[in-house]
This record gives structure tokens, sequence and C-alpha cells, in this order.
């Protein structure tokens, strides 16, 4: 049994909608495709069936309407021969073709109808074959890139993963390293310098108490 019961479901459909809701979404487009292209099959065989019916209809009107203004001359070539009588007759046989020709004009109007419709139902459904082809086309495009990536990863080996890891390690300690080094030679820089300060103002103090006793030696 087909997903679709018809073709106005078929039309109708919300492909996207059907696939997000496809425990199989792969699956789910296979089947779609599968019955689109078979209902457009059905449908091309029955405009097939409408256009030679059209063909018979068509024929059929032309042979009755020939005969029809063949009886109008024979009624005119009758009346030109003073034969009313055979006239008359000639005009009842005219009348009688009428009928079979309205007849066959209006199957004809049903079939074009049904013609234009098909062809209609045709496009849409070519439209929608379409999507769905699409559709396909972008599933396989996701699956083979997410094979490839599935193949990347499973080419790089764990090893190769850990040693990596450890190479970074090794990095970031000598980085830390030389940074703890240049740290160290600004706070030992720092000290030298405070230092020479602290001598310096250690030089001025004792001067000025050495001067102080100068002076206290000499009032002395």
């Amino acid at each position: 049994m087909g997903m679709f019961s018809r073709l106005t479901d078929i039309i109708n459909a919300n492909i996207n909608s059907l696939l997000d809701k496809a425990e199989d979404p792969e699956k789910m487009i296979r089947l779609i495709i599968q019955e689109m292209e078979e209902t457009l099959v059905e449908v091309r065989t029955s405009a097939a069936k409408q256009i030679a019916e059209k063909k018979t209809l068509t024929r059929q009107l032309r042979v009755q309407t020939e005969k029809a203004n063949q009886w109008q001359e024979k009624a005119e070539l009758a009346i030109s021969k003073g034969r009313d009588d055979l006239a008359r007759q000639a005009l009842l046989a005219k009348q009688q073709c009428q009928p079979v020709i309205t007849d066959i004009e209006t199957q004809l109007a049903q079939v074009e109808e049904l013609l234009e419709s098909i062809q209609n139902d045709s496009n849409r459904l070519q439209e929608k074959l379409q999507e769905a082809k699409q559709r396909q086309e972008a599933c396989l495009k996701r699956q083979q890139s997410a094979q490839v990536r599935l193949k990347v990863r499973e080419t790089v080996k764990f090893e190769q993963i850990d040693d990596a890891i450890l190479r970074f390690e090794k990095f970031q300690q000598k980085v830390d390293g030389l940074e703890a080094q240049v740290e160290a030679y600004d706070m030992t820089e720092a000290k030298n310098l405070q230092a020479q300060f602290d001598e310096l103002e250690a030089e001025d103090s004792i001067e000025q108490e050495l001067q102080a006793m100068k002076k206290k030696v000499a009032n002395g």
C-alpha cells in the first residue's frame, strides 16, 4: 500500500514534514519518489487515452459535419431542380445529423477539459517529484559528509592524540619556566635598585651625624 491514496495527496503533501517525522528519512524519501514516479506513469497513461479519445471524437465530428453539409448541398440542388419533396427529405436528413454533432461536441469539450486538468496535475506532480529528488540529494550529501568525518576520526589513533597532548603540556611547561625566569629577574632587579637607594639614604644619615659631632667638638 502506498503512502498516498490519490494524486491530490501527493500534490498537497509536505515532504519536509513527512521526513522530519520519519524514523528512517532516507528510506522514506525513496518510497516517496518511487510512488511519485509510478503515479506520474499512471497520469501519462491516462493522458494518452484521453488524447486518443479526442482524436476519435474529432474525426467523428468532422464526418458528421461533412454529412450535414452534403445534405445541405443536396437540398439546394433539389430546390434548383424544382424538387421540393427531395429538398425536404435532404433537410430532414441534415437535421438528424445535428443531435449527433451536438453530442460529439459535448464529449469533445469534456475530454479537452479533462486533458487540461491532467496537464496541470502532471506539472504539479513533476514539481513535487523534483522537490523530493532535491531533498534526497541533500540527504545523500549529508550522509557522505558524515561518513568522511567519521573516517577521518577513525584514522586518528588515540596514541597520536595523547602524544599531541603531551607535547602541548611540555611546551606549556617551557613557557611557564620562561615566564618564571622573567618574573624572577624583575623581582631581583627591583630589590637591587631598592638596596641602592637604601644605601644612599644610610650614607646621608651618617654624614649628617658626623657633621653634628664635629660641630659639637669644636664648640666644646
